[in-house]
């Protein structure tokens, strides 16, 4: 009977679920070397996955807390965009479906962009409810960068589809009357706000690719606002713009001088 290709074999290994499964043994028993090394990645991307399961059941520890004590709907809330010296504050508010795990979620700053952009399309297919909030550069400089971002949290959570009953914060307390928990580094310890962060960065940072276009010259594209050396350069040669934060002291200094 003639061999299958690697090809083929890679094929095979793709229907493969588990170590016990009687085609596994079969394909070990192939010892050339394009095979075991099939193998060998199929081990790898096994174990992978099975931290990825790991890590989501651990991150869904304060959500499961939160349905024991008989809540229904839970929201997990980030923000983006503090520290930046143009752009708005961007919050995201997300309602996940526990029967809909989304396997991956994490602190979107440390996922890749190719990652953050394909859970930002599976969290929004999947969630239940999702909603964003932002406060803009004016609105930062008339009530400070930390009151803002609670602002956009808060509309986040009222422009919700579906009202809900429990929130999980990222290291903040809303004005709110829902029961809510701030969890330090929140976005990398709960899914729903893993899942909101993502949500409000790749958000934020296509508003930020919009912007270069209507100002080009500060790497806005790429710094998404922050203080890099070409946006500051941009700064002394182009001037301020609408968009960016006067009461930050790189964009007041320069007013001032100017």
């Amino acid at each position: 009977m003639k061999k299958q290709t690697i090809n083929e074999v890679k094929q095979q290994l793709a229907l493969v679920n588990d170590q016990d499964d009687p085609l596994f043994d079969e394909l070990l028993k192939d010892d050339r070397k394009g095979v075991q090394n099939a193998i060998a990645k199929w081990k790898k991307d096994q174990e992978s996955q099975q931290k990825l399961l790991n890590d989501y059941k651990m991150m869904s520890e304060f959500e499961e807390a939160a349905r024991n004590n008989g809540a229904s709907f839970i929201a997990g809330i980030d923000e983006v965009g503090r520290g930046p010296l143009a752009g708005p504050v961007v919050a995201a508010a997300v309602i996940l479906d526990p029967d809909k795990p989304i396997i991956g979620l994490n602190d979107s700053k440390k996922l890749s962009l190719s990652t953050r952009e394909r859970l930002f399309i599976e969290i929004k297919e999947k969630a239940i409810a999702y909603s964003v909030g932002q406060v803009d550069a004016k609105g930062i400089d008339e009530i400070n960068i930390y009151q803002a971002s609670k602002r956009a949290m808060e509309m986040a959570v009222v422009d919700l589809s579906i009202e809900p009953d429990y929130l999980l914060i990222d290291a903040m307390k809303l004005n709110t009357p829902i029961a809510q928990e701030s969890l330090i580094k929140g976005d990398a310890r709960s899914v729903s706000i893993a899942a909101a962060s993502i949500l409000a960065k790749v958000t934020r940072d296509k508003m930020m690719e919009t912007y270069h276009e209507q100002y080009p010259g500060y790497g806005l594209d790429k710094n998404a606002g922050y203080g890099t050396k070409q946006h500051l350069e941009g700064l002394d040669l182009l001037g301020i713009t609408p968009i960016h934060r006067l009461s930050f002291a790189p964009v007041r200094e320069r007013q001032e001088f100017r």
